[in-house]
């Protein structure tokens, strides 16, 4: 169960990561005829964009890391180096099928 749970979490990660940097190429807040309002909402969805990549691409450095022998202390309190939780895998599990919905909604 836990190897599945790993495998779930990658696979959500590499979905997450790959949509979100395809969404932050699309972004572009200096363009010239985008009001203030726009700008701030665009800016404000490039930031969340930013953070699930970091995120998802934590989830896949981690089991990396691991495997090539790095201690799960390393990283200190915030970037533990440890299995994922249920939690962690049901939340980046929920945002890669909704990822996917969207792409298999537009055809």
């Amino acid at each position: 169960m836990n190897t599945a749970l790993q495998i779930l979490h990658a696979i959500a990660g590499f979905i997450v990561v790959a949509e979100a940097l395809n969404k932050l190429e699309r972004i572009d807040i200096l363009h010239p005829s985008l009001c203030t309002r726009q700008r701030l909402v665009d800016a404000l969805k490039a930031i969340a964009w930013m953070l699930l990549a970091l995120g998802a691409a934590g989830s896949l450095a981690a089991p990396v890391l691991l495997a090539l022998g790095v201690p799960p202390g390393t990283g200190g309190s915030l970037a533990r180096l440890e299995r994922p939780t249920l939690a962690e895998v049901l939340v980046l599990a929920g945002f890669a099928t909704l990822i996917v919905r969207t792409r298999v909604k537009e055809g």
